[in-house]
């Protein structure tokens, strides 16, 4: 594969997410080298263990066979226990773009945000699969890729593989978005589809996380922060709307005795992130369960699909939706992203 363009990558998190991404780099190099032109490389990688760097390049497959054995960064050939994704940086480990998609931390978005904050300082590209540095510090980490002439991409942080961020972004030019509903969390939604069919929460949630849809810990998905994570976002990127995380109204989750107050309502409950846009130009936001007549197109997204609405002057109504089962969208995002930040350079 001659004439090819190598794009240098760095992973921070070892987790579903960059494993299937590792698989999609070892099954997909012929598409694209042959599509695109591209030759992506993996020269640096991190989870909690430590980091490990291999300027020649480091084979995917073996990476992730390390992993799937139960290895990590720490005790694979070139690991360093301890070591960041920045001391990669500071050891003069030269890298293209940094691929973010370690745990979501909503208290303050680190670790995950000095490693981003320190790429683009040093003029290196970002994809993000990671929400927390856009909830909390949208304005910042943007700031902080003009300055130094980095670029970001980001759209396997809202609805994984859906591309709501890049229908959003660049299929409503001047338009005038009034309204965007979504179900942008498939956990809760499988949740809810099940207790319509006659289980309990505790059952459904259970059975989520068999299923390995839910994890350990779901309180992120149940309780609407995920939701409202994906829905800053998108009032961030699409609407225009300065805000983060914080800024939204109204945030309630799913729960047994929610749907039990729900069941007089003639309707399809669904767990919605909205944005309403105020005649002053800005937007309200909130996400709670909400009973909808079952010829809403968002009654019709049940089981671990997501769907997204969305409402302007010159489009009227754009819906999409998506079946995802897994982390292979969020990781086909991430590559979709680090393929159309390199195509055409």
């Amino acid at each position: 594969m001659t004439g090819l363009q190598t794009i240098d990558l760095i992973l921070v998190g070892l987790g579903n997410v960059h494993q299937r991404f590792l698989h999609l780099l070892d099954s997909r190099q012929d598409i694209l080298a042959t599509r695109y032109g591209l030759r992506l490389r993996v020269v640096g990688a991190s989870d909690s263990s430590g980091a490990l760097a291999a300027p020649a390049g480091i084979d995917p497959a073996a990476l992730l066979a390390h992993k799937l054995a139960g290895g990590n960064a720490a005790n694979a050939p070139g690991g360093q226990p301890g070591a960041t994704a920045l001391d990669l940086f500071s050891q003069q480990l030269q890298a293209d773009a940094l691929l973010e998609a370690s745990p979501v931390n909503l208290d303050d978005a680190e670790p995950a945000l000095s490693f981003v904050l320190g790429a683009l300082e040093r003029g290196v590209d970002v994809v993000l699969a990671n929400k927390a540095p856009l909830a909390l510090r949208y304005r910042d980490v943007h700031r902080a890729a003009e300055a130094n002439a980095a670029r970001l991409a980001f759209s396997a942080t809202v609805c994984g593989g859906l591309p709501v961020v890049n229908v959003g972004m660049r299929d409503h030019v001047a338009a005038e978005i009034q309204r965007v509903q979504g179900i942008f969390n498939s956990t809760s939604n499988y949740i809810l589809t099940q207790m319509a069919a006659g289980q309990s929460y505790d059952d459904a949630l259970a059975e989520a996380q068999r299923r390995g849809i839910a994890e350990t810990n779901p309180r992120l998905d149940v309780e609407g922060w995920d939701t409202a994570n994906k829905l800053t976002i998108v009032a961030n990127a699409v609407l225009g709307f300065d805000c983060t995380v914080r800024d939204v109204q109204q945030v309630e989750g799913i729960s047994e005795s929610r749907q039990q107050e729900d069941d007089g309502n003639e309707g399809v409950v669904k767990l919605l992130g909205v944005a309403e846009r105020r005649p002053d130009g800005g937007y309200d936001l909130s996400v709670r369960p909400v009973a909808l007549s079952p010829d809403h197109k968002l009654a019709q997204v049940s089981g671990w699909q997501m769907g997204v609405l969305f409402e302007s002057d010159l489009f009227e109504e754009v819906f999409i939706a998506i079946d995802e089962r897994g982390p292979t969208g969020t990781a086909a995002a991430m590559l979709r992203d680090v393929v159309n930040l390199y195509r055409d350079r």
